[in-house]
């Protein structure tokens, strides 16, 4: 069966060229590569016509498509002459032997679907931290529930096709709704753990701020109510009025309480992650990214239940 790659860009000229290269040096190529350009205004257009020019041994694919990632993944597939379409996406790097290895499991003809993994690479301890609070870390992988996401995913055209393609209407975390219709038609999904893309994660508080306001506003957007952001709107709902109860009553022996669980707050998001952080300068963003994630998540699912 032939493979076709599919990747949707977007403004991608500082992390397009690192994508490109992890794609040339796979020990397996895809049969072809079709990158689909959202309508970007910088010069990832440039830099992908100039790669297709420089590399006429990989079947290389530009087509440009104005739209969310849906329109654009819908577009390539569509386009796509593989049987098997392999999905990854801009600002990640693909391992050697990933084209290899997510591909493999399709000589069982029972499987649809293949879910490969994603591991992050961090130059620096704030992004250390980031990690765990965006990546499903290798401890905590349930093989039988892991659902793919199109950082690393592979899937039949069939199965694309039966399933209706990407939700178009929605901009932000279309592929976890599509990940959730896969498991509601039953499909076979197989774990491919060392069908491994490396994420390269946000380098600041701001840029972080805006990614975690994008998956809470993406979740909402596609009517997904999960009970962990219940429990972030109520933990800080106790909060503030245990806070302002605190301060017209003049009750000290409250606001001592509360300022204890906040320390206990703080050391959970220590601990939890602790074991995942190398470097003990590591350990001092985890409070920070816990209560930056915590209020991303609250003003996403605001901003996205009022629109």
């Amino acid at each position: 069966m032939k493979s076709s790659l599919v990747v949707t860009v977007l403004n991608e000229e500082f992390t397009i060229s690192k994508l490109l290269e992890s794609i040339k040096y796979q020990t397996v190529l895809p049969d072809e590569v079709v990158v689909v350009d959202g309508g970007s205004d910088d010069n990832t257009v440039k830099i992908l016509k100039e790669f297709q020019k420089n590399h006429s041994e990989i079947n290389f694919k530009v087509i440009i498509k104005k739209g969310n990632r849906s329109i654009g993944r819908n577009e390539g597939i569509k386009n796509a002459c593989g049987d098997i379409i392999l999905i990854t996406d801009a600002g990640c790097l693909l391992d050697k032997n990933w084209v290899k290895e997510i591909s493999k499991p399709f000589e069982n003809t029972l499987i649809d679907v293949v879910a490969g993994y994603y591991k992050g690479v961090a130059t620096s301890s704030f992004q250390r931290a980031l990690i765990p609070y965006v990546l499903v870390m290798p401890d905590k992988i349930d093989r039988n529930n892991f659902l793919p996401a199109t950082r690393s995913m592979a899937l039949k055209k069939d199965v694309w096709l039966e399933l209706g393609g990407f939700n178009t209407s929605l901009s932000h975390n279309e592929d976890y709704i599509f990940a959730r219709n896969i498991k509601k038609n039953n499909k076979n999904i197989y774990f491919a753990s060392k069908a491994i893309v490396y994420w390269i994660p946000r380098n600041s508080f701001r840029s972080s701020f805006t990614m975690f306001c994008r998956f809470a506003y993406g979740d909402i957007e596609a009517g997904v109510l999960r009970p962990k952001v219940l429990m972030i709107f109520l933990r800080y709902f106790l909060a503030i009025t245990l806070l302002f109860y605190s301060f017209i009553t003049s009750n000290l022996t409250l606001l001592g309480i509360l300022i204890l669980f906040m320390l206990l707050y703080i050391l959970w998001a220590i601990n939890k992650n602790k074991k995942y952080m190398s470097k003990k300068t590591d350990l001092l963003y985890l409070p920070s990214i816990q209560i930056l994630s915590d209020l991303a998540v609250m003003y996403g699912s605001v901003k996205g239940y009022l629109k």
